[in-house]
């Protein structure tokens, strides 16, 4: 890869991980500091048991940024050449990531209503979706990485299907139980692990020709 290329490459990914860092951050702002009526140890703990649903809430929204993050990661570390066409793809998945802080406030907010649910269950099959469609456009010669197994590929494609799958069957579960209907997501982690043994690929890094001889 070229040195401008190389640079292509840097700044997309930097600026990636400065929105993924933004937008995990912003999570926690939402959880306001609550103002009890009294000062009594009773007030502060009914005060803290009230703003539960928005600790799971960033609970759960943190773990599906961290692990989008974690595939965007592992995805741009096997290219070797920048690819302009990727700029896109990469700035709408980008562009939900954004959004997250907001659909998991709402839905903190609201935890036992479904239209809430179903926002944000629709916000994270959208991130999952747009995941999906840039691991497809990245993993692809001649870009990536000499060694990438087609094994490794599937695998990663398959991976990225574990999040719209997981948000699409919360969705459907918030129809008759919202607030239990995100057990899926929290799931999700295991599901990956799951998916990634049952493929069973060669290895997790690309093999050199050095290392192959």
């Amino acid at each position: 890869m070229s040195h401008a290329q190389d640079q292509q490459l840097e700044r997309l990914t930097f600026f990636s991980d400065a929105v993924f860092a933004i937008a995990i951050t912003l999570l926690v702002i939402e959880i306001h500091v609550p103002h009890p009526a009294d000062s009594s140890n009773e007030a502060w703990l009914i005060a803290l048991l009230n703003l539960t649903p928005h600790f799971v809430g960033f609970i759960l929204s943190f773990v599906v940024v961290g692990a989008l993050w974690a595939a965007h990661h592992r995805v741009f570390g096997l290219l070797r050449r920048y690819d302009p066409a990727i700029v896109w793809p990469n700035l709408f998945l980008l562009m939900a990531i954004a959004f997250m802080p907001f659909s998991s406030a709402l839905m903190s907010e609201h935890p036992t209503e479904r239209v809430p649910e179903w926002f944000y269950t629709g916000t994270l099959l959208v991130a999952g979706l747009l995941q999906y469609r840039l691991v497809k456009r990245v993993l692809r010669p001649p870009f990536i990485k000499e060694g990438v197994s087609e094994e490794m590929i599937l695998v990663l494609r398959r991976r990225a299907l574990a999040l719209p799958a997981m948000a699409l069957l919360s969705g459907i579960l918030a129809t008759w139980w919202p607030g239990p209907s995100n057990l899926p997501l929290m799931l999700m982690p295991l599901i990956v692990l799951l998916v990634t043994r049952m493929t069973k690929p060669v290895s997790v890094e690309p093999v050199t020709a050095t290392e192959a001889e």
